[in-house]
Parts: structure tokens; sequence; C-alpha cells
């Protein structure tokens, strides 16, 4: 029996990079899929496992992991990441276009498990002035409510402006297809990691270049410190699992910090009296678009169903 860190996913086998240094190709056993774990993989790239003879054994205990509900409507869940320290999202304003819904729904993930999530504004080459101006907006926004935002070119982007932000984390990239995030990974480490696509000209849509989960090491250099990033295939929707409906204002922090000052102290922020919540938004410092994600968070908790 041997201990070590997955870090490769193809759905039907892990790599597994043991504590003596060596990669080994490992899969786990038909039973173990159904102990109780409610996941269309029941084991991440980030995970700590056990492996005996090239079969994982067990998996140790996560210190975090970002999950999202499954598109398989036979399982519960998808576990993007186990074990990281911060998610880097990378969104675009246009090329394609990512929703607001959708990061907020990111974001409220992180805030769930704990993990510090960084927003990154991607493509700000193709943007005009109109876009530019949304892509200041948004910026404000997610920083006001305390996220930390970057905005870049990856096709152009200068390593050293984004390495200060990863050095010493095992972090997450992910966002929608087309997004992006193979060209990023690829300009951090000076070569091709990954397969970039083109965006379809008809839905203005990414198409998807990874189809595997993976982790890559950034070794140390003279000027920075070791990294980890996990890359992941891209995602169209996401939703969220396991959200109690009392608590998912908890994940919004700008409308759990004014929740504190509602009449009632289980105020729902929907049609209650005294709200201080609704109060905030008629005056703008609650963003509308903010609101509506809140509430669309609300709904799957009502109808148990994926957006």
């Amino acid at each position: 029996m041997a201990k070590g860190l997955v870090i490769k996913s193809t759905g039907s086998s892990y790599i597994v990079r043991m504590d003596d240094g060596t990669d080994t190709e490992c899969r786990i056993k038909g039973n173990f899929r159904i102990r109780g774990i409610r996941s269309t993989n029941p084991v991440a790239v980030g995970d700590y496992v056990q492996v005996d003879e090239g079969w994982i054994t067990d998996v140790e205990e996560r210190r975090n992991y970002i999950i999202r509900k499954s598109t398989n409507l036979s399982k519960e869940s998808h576990i993007l990441a186990a074990n990281i320290d911060q998610v880097a999202l990378i969104v675009t304003v246009n090329h394609p276009v990512t929703s607001t819904t959708f990061i907020d729904r990111f974001l409220a993930t992180c805030e769930a498990y704990r993990v510090r999530a960084l927003l990154i504004f991607n493509k700000i080459d193709l943007l005009n002035e109109d876009k530019l101006a949304q892509l200041a907006e948004l910026r404000a926004l997610y920083e006001s409510i305390g996220y930390r935002t970057m905005e870049i070119s990856a096709i152009s982007l200068q390593p050293s402006a984004i390495l200060p932000l990863l050095e010493g984390q095992t972090t997450l990239l992910s966002g929608n297809s087309g997004v992006g995030k193979s060209t990023l990974l690829n300009a951090l480490f000076g070569r091709e990691m990954t397969r970039t696509g083109k965006i379809s000209d008809a839905h203005d849509k990414g198409m998807h270049t990874t189809t595997f989960s993976e982790m890559y090491f950034y070794p140390s250099s003279n000027n920075h410190s070791p990294f980890a990033i996990i890359d992941t295939p891209g995602i169209k929707g996401f939703g969220t699992i396991d959200f109690e409906k009392e608590e998912v204002s908890h994940y919004f922090p700008e409308i759990f910090k004014a929740g504190r000052d509602c009449r009632f102290g289980n105020c729902t922020h929907t049609h209650e009296p005294g709200c201080a919540v609704q109060d905030k938004i008629i005056t703008g410092d609650i963003a509308i678009s903010r609101y509506e994600s809140y509430l669309s968070l609300l709904g799957d908790c009502d109808e148990s169903k994926y957006r």
C-alpha cells in the first residue's frame, strides 16, 4: 500500500504521482463508486489516495473541494477538484459572453466551500469601447464585494503579470468553454501544455479542447516560487448542490451583510416587510444582477433541478 496525489483524471483511469515521484496509472473498482459517494467522480484531481497494485483503495479526507451539479441525471454531483488553495475563474465579456449568473453561482460555491476566488477577465484585446466600459463596471462590482479581479489578453500575456497571484498555491483554473483557459496555461508555461480551440462563428461559443482534468506543476525559479494549476474542461452551466434555502444568502457577502439589519431574522429577502436587502437594491448598493443570481439559487433549492 502506498500514498499518492491524483494529477490527472480521464474518467476511466487516473494518473497518480506517488510519494517517490513516479507516476502510476490507476483505476477504481466498481464497488468503490457506490460506497455512499453520490458523484460521477468519487476520485478527483487533487485527491490524496491510497494505492495498492494499480488500484485506488481509499481517498483521504479532503481539505476542501469545488463541486457542481452533474449533467448526468443518474448521479448527484461532479467534483471539479479537491484540496485547492484558490480558484481562478476565467471569464470573458465577449467572444463568448460569460453571464453574471454563471459567475455568481461559481462564486457562491467558492464561498460555501471556503475557497478563495480570483476573477480573471480575458480577451480584453477583442473589446470595443462599450465592452471595455462594461468590463470596468463588472470589475468595480466584484471588487466592491471583496473579490480580486484582473484583466488580461492571454494571447499576448506577460507571465510576470499573473505569476505572483499563483506562487505557492494550488489553483483550480475554470470557466466556460472558449474563454481562453488553455491559451493562458500555455502562456504561463511558455510552451504548449494543452490544445487550444476556435470559437464557433455561428454561436460565438467555445468548443471543448480540454477533455480531462489535469494538474500541471510550475517549477521554482530564481524569481518565482513553485505552484500547481488544475486545468479542467470548460463548463456551460453551473448547477449548485446541497444548498439549504436559508443558507443561500450566506454565500453572497453583500446580501448577508445587509441582511443583518432585516426586521426578521429568517428574512428570505423576497417579500418580507422591513427587508434591508430590498432597501439596498433600491439605493443601488446591491446590484440587481447579484440579487437575480441569489433568486435563481433559491429556485434551485425549491425546484431541485439543474440550471
